[in-house]
């Protein structure tokens, strides 16, 4: 077997593994599909074995083909942690760097930062794709994703952007035509707009300041995936909505919504940080590390949209508002008034702390 002449085969092997797909891999390194075979099938020549499985519609590693991968796998490794090693003596971050955003915190808090980004970085060119749902990071070869909600996917290494607050909040024009819910219970009995897939009831959870966890059975005519939608919503004055502070934060400090029950910490319906997720590699490629650490240090555990916010679970609440803040203003939208219908009666659950 000629060494290095099958080190390449040995690295689009691991990426075939990787993806189980020769169609992902191939997208991934850029060449194609045909030429991804051929080194495969050569590779099984060479080694007189089988490595892959292959069926019309899966790809699965033999027993040989696992053992091979795993010394691939390290193979790839090794030589990427040389090129970034190399990488970091003298040149700055650059070449394409794929990332992936949830769509309302993408246009919302990613976007916006870009421009200094990349006046930052002038040699790394940025792809971003704004989409609401979890992505294979190795399949459709992206360097970062932002996540939101949803476990994390296996084989993935995340790092801690932000965390999400959550506030229940109405427009104050919503609240003078029916009234302040007084207590937690009286919530179900407003029109209470959220985050959902199907259901148009959720159950909204509270940290209560005795740390007992409140659960409240809430109903609406309306809801959503898209928290930029619900906001658009609240702010007509449909109803009383709970949403991530990183949507409504601006929204508060400009009195355009009020926050409710602010000694109680909302739980939310999605996820408690926001993390950046990548692949594991021993030596983390500069463009990588750039884009993480640049949010880390843009938003961080006390984030700008929470500047100014009184609300239980918000730490840095004696920030005045007004504040210079780094991110984008107010989306702006219409004045609609929308008649709000009253949702459905239903009942509240506590429970102790753990």
């Amino acid at each position: 077997m000629e060494h290095l002449e099958n080190l390449v085969g040995m690295a689009i092997f691991a990426r075939v593994a990787e993806a189980k797909s020769f169609s992902a891999a191939a997208r991934r390194l850029g060449i194609s599909k045909s030429a991804v075979s051929k080194h495969v099938a050569r590779l099984e020549r060479e080694l007189k074995a089988r490595l892959l499985n292959r069926t019309t519609r899966t790809l699965s590693l033999t027993d040989v083909g696992t053992t091979f991968y795993q010394h691939c796998a390290r193979v790839v490794q090794e030589a990427e942690a040389a090129e970034v090693a190399v990488s970091r003596l003298g040149s700055a971050p650059s070449g394409v760097l794929k990332v992936t955003a949830p769509a309302a915190f993408g246009r919302m808090h990613v976007a916006s930062a870009v421009p200094e980004f990349l006046a930052r970085y002038p040699d790394i060119r940025l792809e971003m794709d704004l989409i609401d749902r979890g992505a294979d990071l190795a399949e459709e070869g992206i360097d970062v994703a932002i996540h939101l909600f949803g476990e994390l996917a296996p084989n993935t290494v995340a790092r801690k952007l932000a965390p999400i607050r959550w506030v229940v909040c109405a427009s104050p024009q919503y609240l003078k035509k029916h009234g302040t819910p007084q207590s937690l219970d009286a919530l179900a009995s407003y029109n209470c707009l959220f985050y959902s897939f199907r259901s148009m009831h959720s159950d909204w959870k509270f940290r209560a300041p005795d740390g007992s966890i409140v659960s409240v059975r809430v109903g609406g005519n309306f809801i959503a995936t898209n928290s930029l939608a619900i906001r658009e919503v609240v702010l007509r004055d449909v109803g009383i909505a709970m949403s991530p502070t990183f949507v409504v934060g601006e929204d508060l400090r400009a009195g355009t919504l009020k926050a409710l029950f602010t000694d109680h910490e909302a739980l939310g319906t999605f996820g408690s940080h926001i993390n950046a997720v990548y692949l594991p590699n021993r030596y983390l490629s500069p463009k990588v590390r750039a884009f993480v650490d640049f949010f880390v240090d843009r938003f961080g555990p006390q984030p700008y949209w929470d500047q100014g916010l009184a609300l239980a679970g918000v730490e840095d609440s004696a920030i005045v508002a007004g504040v210079p803040r780094p991110g984008p203003g107010p989306i702006p939208g219409p004045a609609v008034d929308t008649p709000a219908v009253a949702g459905r009666r239903a009942g509240v659950r506590r429970t102790k702390a753990a």
